[in-house]
């Protein structure tokens, strides 16, 4: 048994091959592995069976396959999921998709969007190349404790001049 190209660490047939031969998918994890599995093997069919009606206008099953047979995949990793379980009706896989293509290494990372209609999961959209929010730190003043743990002012601990 030959392992998934999704990299789960399953075979292909204990993982994404029901899922490309037909059977339902139970979670947004598993429809984003499963279709990073159908690019490896060039399948635009089932590409296009997991996109939602409005996100079809932008899918070109031609483009999808000659990337995906072009391409030498080298793994999918993934990043956050959020929602997507059995019993949701929405979820959001970030991932990275890694690949070699005309001899150069590329990475498509992306915040997939998942919802489920009439039982199904579909992919409907994404980002591409999400940015993390902003990190904020909170400002000191000179007469607050020093953050450094010391227990003395701040101007007089890591704050002074020198």
């Amino acid at each position: 048994m030959s392992q998934c190209p999704c990299h789960s660490g399953l075979g292909f047939e204990a993982c994404c091959g029901p899922y490309l031969d037909g059977r339902p998918v139970p979670t947004a994890l598993a429809l984003m592995r499963s279709r990073y599995t159908a690019y490896t093997r060039g399948d635009a069919a089932y590409l296009g069976r997991t996109i939602t009606q409005e996100t079809k206008a932008e899918f070109d099953p031609a483009e999808a396959k000659s990337v995906g047979m072009a391409a030498r995949w080298l793994g999918l990793d993934i990043i956050a999921v959020s929602g997507g379980g059995v019993d949701d009706q929405q979820g959001v896989v970030e991932y990275a998709a890694k690949f070699r293509l005309h001899g150069e290494q590329r990475v498509h990372h992306e915040r997939a969007t998942f919802r489920r209609e009439d039982g199904v999961w579909l992919c409907s959209g994404g980002e591409v190349a999400p940015k993390s929010a902003p990190r904020r730190a909170a400002k000191v003043g000179r007469n607050d404790v020093c953050p450094c743990g010391s227990g003395r002012k701040y101007k007089k601990c890591c704050g002074a001049n020198p």
